[in-house]
């Protein structure tokens, strides 16, 4: 069967291309393309037209599948969403760079509180990142920690799920420089650190970290972020929902001292 051709990097263009060709290569509406694979026409014009809020994986694998394309349709729209997720991430950076106000919640301890062999370990347990790929990352990680050391350094405050502590590395000296980091950040002048115990039962941001950033005009943008996925948010209604959410899971932490106490536990039995 004849493929169309494909650069080896390829932008939402080359995914509507893609769709669009093998659907007149067939002479098929784009009704009758919805019909055979059983999806809406909507998702079949949005993906043609470079929609960048394109339907997901399921409807790109039921086009996969019509066209009988052997994972090209789906592997071109996997490689879009790995460079939109990276474009996002980049613009997030350069947010948090310029951010004087930054509250977070997270799931996992977060990069700008870890230390260089914790990053390590927790970037090595993604089986499709080389150790060269570890290399940079770590440097990248470390190099973001920069920010809490500028003046005059941003006010972060941070809600770290208690879930976070229970994932440890099998490194027990790497772990226990871990949270002797963390204790001594939640000292820190500028920093504000609160742990949510897991008993406190469900709240509204379980599905992924949220990070709110204030820049000194006053904006406000979020990064809510999944499992190797992001998105950027700038919308204010949007942004101003994500803080109710994140107002409510902060209502639900400990204290700032009763944080150090527990981290200081920890420390102690770790040792």
């Amino acid at each position: 069967m004849h493929m169309p051709e494909l650069k080896s990097e390829p932008t939402p263009v080359s995914l509507r291309k893609i769709v669009a060709i093998f659907r007149r290569e067939r002479g098929l509406s784009l009704q009758q393309v919805a019909d055979g694979a059983k999806i809406d026409r909507s998702y079949v014009h949005r993906l043609e037209s470079g929609d960048r809020a394109s339907p997901g994986v399921r409807v790109v694998q039921a086009l996969d599948d019509f066209y009988e394309a052997d994972g090209l349709v789906v592997g071109a729209w996997l490689l879009e969403q790995e460079g939109l997720y990276r474009d996002r991430y980049a613009r997030f950076k350069a947010a948090e760079a310029r951010a004087t106000i930054q509250h977070k919640y997270m799931l996992a301890i977060p990069g700008l509180l870890q230390t260089e062999a914790y990053a390590r370990a927790v970037l090595s347990a993604d089986p499709m990142v080389t150790e060269d790929d570890v290399d940079r990352l770590v440097v990248e990680r470390m190099e973001r920690k920069e920010i809490l050391h500028r003046q005059p350094s941003p006010h972060v405050r941070v809600i770290l799920d208690e879930v976070a502590l229970l994932r440890r590395p099998s490194d027990l000296a790497v772990w226990r420089e871990q949270l002797r980091h963390l204790t001594e950040a939640a000292q820190m002048p500028a920093i504000v650190l609160q742990l949510l115990p897991v008993t406190e039962g469900v709240h509204d941001l379980m599905g992924g970290s949220l990070t709110l950033l204030w820049a000194d005009d006053g904006t406000a943008v979020a990064y809510v972020e999944g499992n190797k996925h992001g998105q950027l948010i700038d919308d204010p209604d949007e942004v101003g929902a994500l803080r109710l959410s994140y107002d409510g899971v902060r209502d639900k932490a400990l204290s700032p001292t009763a944080t150090l106490e527990k981290l200081r536990h920890l420390l102690e039995e770790s040792e």
